[in-house]
């Protein structure tokens, strides 16, 4: 057995492990990065970006089918799915060999195998050992599903299984309403599948704003996205042309397959990290502001910790990570400040706190609300889309929430998470100028509205 030394050991080569890499190296730092699989994790091969791709897809199918209505006049064929998946393949492939080559330029040893934290500060490869004056924790997450629920690939299947589907399934249910399943009901309806989602909750994408997610219910209905709100899965029958689900009210749907995404869990069994001395509550590593874990110098990041499960929120963590080992200042991430996206059609975006939320920390007599609805935007008119932007601020005080509905509003979150993480006042905002016509023109019209003077809005 050959022990090698390194100032950090890194045991996950995802968003939060590489990040953390990247900036160690940056900083002078002698670093091993332990993958078993590839670098980039999740995000990069089976989560962010190939789902981004098909969402893509989809949305030019969409285009091609209501080409019409914009005096273009074109054919829709059908959707290769092939050719989708070999245009998906190549997005990510050229993704990867660039992280490959920026990890190579900073000197970091990749280590290729399982890795197993055999002591608090040294991972098991092999025959081989890895210690570190610094270890991190990045190994990631798992497609859940319930118990009972056996997973099979072929007719029950995870988000894993649906990025690398070689047909469009004629029907689907949806397991799960949250990002995942609506990203991938908004794929699939596009592909032209007719599908359905069952959500426990009382409502589609349950952690965002309500107004938001009773938008998004509105234009999955005009769209034909069948959906089931506050219905409990039973059972499934797997059938020889599908499955037949049974909800606990009794209910029953049929389709090609059943898609479960009811979230992802850490991946921290049976890595000797609780063998070690790492506690963990849930399945989640334990960790305080900084990404520190019950064991001096071991650190933990990404989806392994109870934080937001976000490809950003990893890079973020890791880059705290490097440059606190470093001895530089950090301050702890504020994770109501973290920009959330839901790549549907349309898109759902948000930052800072919910109504619910404020309500609960400020009193909702001390909060100001207004909403501005894109049908008074330019742009969006343009591009056909329906949605709002809501601002939820303090009296007299600064924007706590920025939520928006509407095709590509994506986007529009990063000047939002600025409005929020510079605690900017609503007249500060309204003082902006922006260009004519862009759909950004909304985030401002709505910080004169509530700023008290409206433009293109009644007050």
């Amino acid at each position: 057995m050959t022990d090698h030394a390194f100032d950090l050991v890194i045991l996950g080569g995802g968003s939060g492990g590489y990040a953390a890499a990247l900036r160690a190296a940056e900083l002078g730092k002698t670093v091993a990065l332990i993958e078993k699989d590839k670098v980039g994790g999740t995000c990069l091969h089976r989560g962010c970006i190939p789902t981004k791709a098909l969402l893509h897809a989809g949305e030019i199918a969409d285009n091609v089918r209501e080409s019409s209505q914009f005096g273009v006049n074109a054919t829709f064929e059908g959707v290769d799915m092939a050719g989708v998946n070999k245009y998906k393949d190549g997005v990510i492939s050229k993704n990867w060999k660039g992280l490959q080559g920026l990890i190579k330029s900073r000197g970091i040893q990749i280590v290729e195998g399982e890795g197993r934290l055999s002591a608090p500060k040294t991972v098991t490869v092999g025959a081989d050992t890895y210690t570190g004056t610094n270890v991190v924790l990045a190994t990631g997450s798992y497609a859940r599903s319930l118990p009972g629920l056996d997973i099979d690939g072929q007719r029950v299947i995870t988000s894993d299984h649906a990025l690398v589907l070689d047909r469009v399934p004629a029907s689907a249910i949806v397991l799960g309403g949250g990002v995942i399943g609506c990203e991938f009901a908004s794929a699939w309806k596009s592909f032209g599948s007719e599908v359905t989602i069952v959500e426990a909750l009382p409502h589609l994408v349950p952690l965002e704003d309500e107004d938001n997610s009773k938008l998004l219910e509105r234009a999955f209905r005009r769209r034909g996205i069948g959906f089931k709100l506050g219905a409990r899965f039973a059972r499934v029958e797997r059938t020889e042309s599908g499955v037949v689900v049974t909800l606990e009210s009794g209910d029953t749907l049929e389709a090609e397959l059943l898609l479960v995404a009811v979230g992802r869990g850490p991946s921290s069994a049976d890595l000797g990290y609780e063998e070690a001395g790492v506690a963990i509550d849930r399945g989640f590593v334990t960790v305080d502001e900084y990404c520190r874990t019950s064991v001096d110098g071991v650190y933990a990041v990404g989806d392994l910790i109870p934080t937001l499960q976000l490809a950003h929120v990893g890079f973020a963590e890791g880059i705290l990570v490097a440059e606190h080992i470093a001895g530089l200042p950090v301050a702890p991430i504020d994770y109501a400040g973290v920009p959330r996206i839901t790549y549907s059609q349309p898109e759902v975006a948000s930052v800072g706190l919910t109504a619910a939320q404020a309500a609960e920390k400020y009193g909702a007599d001390n909060l100001k609300t207004v909403t501005y609805d894109l049908s008074g935007n330019g742009k969006s008119a343009i591009l056909n889309t329906k949605g709002a932007v809501k601002l939820i601020a303090e009296k007299d005080g600064p924007v706590v929430g920025i939520h928006i509905v509407g095709d590509r509003v994506g986007e529009l979150i990063a000047e939002a998470q600025l409005i929020y993480n510079w605690e900017a006042l609503p007249s500060e905002v309204a003082q902006l100028i922006h260009p004519h016509p862009t759909q950004s023109e909304a985030i401002g019209e709505a910080h004169l509205l509530l700023a008290g003077k409206p433009l293109h809005v009644h007050d």
